[in-house]
């Protein structure tokens, strides 16, 4: 595989929900901290639901660990000044990057939206009032196969370019598998005069089958080249990890021939995977990791 290092990185993580997980979390951010991510982002639960646990990685990832950090934000069910209160917050603990999102309902996935009385309806009016608040770093979501919501593809751009002209900075895309509708969709985007960087997201395929069921939930198709390179592999769990970090890294690598140059990786927490795929890229690691404090 040819060696890429003209490229940058992001890492997603996303909150701890136990001590177990919470050690994990922090050993994953200080050994992929080693390959010199442009930016980290934590999630942030529908409702609200991780606020706290996201306050404090935030809080530790910008200030103890020096990393530069995002930190998701969404519209479900809170007032503008609830929002507010929790963006104040991110910027006291040193955040000045912000994934602006309207969230999932929390009534579930499928389910209708309502945005809350006082509150945000669109992602839009979030991404407005962050550049009214000032000196943030604003990304969105954008989606090359749509929203499950949306009623078609032309409609998913439209809400995209409303999120760009509000002010966004960058879209990070939804996981794909099929690079050619990627570049089917960021020609759409283009053509609708939206010219924000389009950051595709990648996930290393951790479990084929928990991938598959959520993919079902979120609108991303997941190809048969997938199951015809890994589903004879699940007793051989080594070789099965040796092949899915092929698979990102050729993805990436045809992405770059494509002429893109930067990504976002789900990581779901993990280091192995995500480690494979960017030594398999030819990435250097920095000379030392983070060091993260027990």
């Amino acid at each position: 595989m040819n060696a890429h290092r003209d490229f940058t990185v992001s890492f997603e993580f996303f909150p701890p929900k136990s001590d177990e997980m919470e050690r994990q979390l922090w050993d994953t951010v200080e050994k992929l901290s080693a390959w010199d991510p442009d930016f980290v982002t934590m999630t942030y639960g529908a409702g609200g639901s991780t606020k706290e646990p996201t306050l404090s990685a935030v809080t530790r990832m910008a200030g103890e660990m020096r990393l530069p950090t995002a930190a998701h934000l969404t519209c479900v069910d809170a007032s503008r000044d609830e929002v507010r209160s929790v963006v104040e917050d991110f910027r006291a603990a040193g955040v000045r990057r912000i994934v602006a999102l309207r969230g999932d309902p929390t009534s579930g996935i499928g389910t209708d939206y309502a945005p809350h009385p006082q509150g945000f309806s669109r992602t839009a009016d979030l991404v407005r009032s962050l550049v009214e608040y000032g000196d943030f770093d604003i990304s969105v979501s954008s989606y090359p196969e749509k929203h499950p919501e949306s009623a078609d593809i032309d409609a998913d751009i439209e809400t995209l370019k409303s999120k760009a002209d509000a002010g966004a900075h960058r879209a990070l895309t939804q996981f794909f598998f099929d690079n050619d509708v990627f570049e089917r969709y960021l020609e759409k985007v283009r053509a609708a005069g939206i010219n924000i960087p389009i950051v595709p997201g990648i996930m290393p395929i951790q479990n084929l089958s928990q991938l598959k069921r959520f993919a079902r939930r979120c609108g991303s198709s997941v190809p048969s080249f997938l199951d015809a390179r890994l589903e004879h592999l699940d007793d051989k769990p080594e070789e099965r990890a040796e092949v899915a970090a092929d698979i990102a890294a050729e993805q990436i690598e045809d992405l770059i021939r494509r002429g893109i140059n930067d990504f976002h990786i789900y990581t779901m927490n993990r280091v192995p995977l995500v480690d494979a795929v960017m030594q398999r890229l030819g990435r250097s690691q920095a000379k030392t990791a983070r060091i993260c404090a027990a």
